[in-house]
């Protein structure tokens, strides 16, 4: 198993004194994630549009156009559901906007405990409807972390239209401590079995869903209908084991699926691009490979079927 990535290990290593995220309120943790905003690199410039999404109860979204946009990314944020907001993906959706073609829709989706599941859940379908209705198509999900959770479990419901494709990075797909991952790396920097515990527990607030799939997707009966799906997982990270076990069942049912396995790097590692030479490489990887996702979404059917 590799070591953590010289530069993830040092921010590791500089952090070892914190209060631990499961000591912290919820108030408190979004703190400190706002604080982390500075271990992320700029992005490039690209047009940033703030404004409301939907009907009724408006969702928070913000818009990122580059010179063309091939596909409409909507894109849900990490943070455990509970932490996070429109500036934490914030480089990523600059980058993805600039180099890879896409638009990118980010949503602020309400948190727990104050919201607990599924409101998170329920307010990126709701973004889905919205941007269905505002932009054409083709349309594409991606997430980060719970992020991960929520555009999978959306994809799972089967949403109108269909997305073209799937991006997941280090997703939360099953409940904690279920894999073998959840043991290896129990104590994994920045994030661990005991967090991932105290996010569970927050996002639930004591309640259970009546789809499980709503919240643990990769238990869902019907991923055949998923679309093409790339994920991205990190050796140093308890949900390694789940991610990859997302694009082993989607080969075995014939679904197009990737996987890109970083073995030196940690969860979250997309907010350390600053001080980490490994997850900058990474990023641009993921960047790359939704430019070919969005490319190969932009062609148009009667292309793709000209042979048959």
């Amino acid at each position: 198993m590799a070591d953590l990535e010289a530069g993830l290990a040092a921010l590791r290593d500089a952090a070892a004194g914190n209060t631990p995220m499961v000591s912290l309120s919820p108030a408190e943790a979004r703190e400190r994630v706002v604080l982390g905003n500075r271990l992320c690199a700029d992005g490039p410039d690209v047009s940033v549009t703030d404004l409301p999404a939907g009907d009724g109860r408006p969702v928070p979204v913000r818009v990122y156009e580059g010179d063309q946009a091939l596909v409409t990314l909507v894109y849900a944020h990490g943070g455990g559901w509970v932490t996070g907001d429109l500036d934490y993906a914030d480089e990523l959706h600059r980058f993805l906007a600039a180099e890879a073609d896409v638009r990118v829709v980010s949503v602020d989706y309400r948190l727990a405990p104050e919201h607990p599941f599924p409101a998170g859940l329920d307010d990126l379908a709701a973004t889905w409807t919205w941007v269905a209705a505002t932009y054409d198509e083709p349309l594409a999900l991606g997430g980060d972390s719970a992020g991960g959770n929520l555009a999978a479990a959306l994809a799972v419901r089967g949403p109108q239209p269909g997305p073209s494709f799937l991006v997941l990075a280090y997703p939360v797909l099953g409940r904690p401590g279920g894999t073998a991952s959840y043991r290896r790396r129990a104590g994994a920097f920045p994030t661990g079995a005991a967090d991932m515990r105290w996010f569970f527990e927050h996002y639930l607030a004591g309640q259970e869903p009546g789809d499980v799939s709503d919240l643990v997707p990769i238990s869902a009966p019907d991923l055949v209908h998923l679309p093409p799906t790339h994920v991205v997982v990190a050796g140093h990270d308890p949900l390694h084991d789940e991610g990859a076990a997302l694009v082993t069942a989607l080969d075995a049912l014939g679904v197009p699926a990737t996987l890109s396995d970083h073995e030196d790097l940690c969860h979250g590692f997309l907010r350390f691009t600053a001080v980490s030479e490994g997850a900058r490489s990474a990023r641009s990887a993921l960047v790359a490979q939704v430019k070919r996702l969005a490319a190969g979404a932009a062609i148009p059917a009667e292309r793709t079927n000209s042979c048959l």
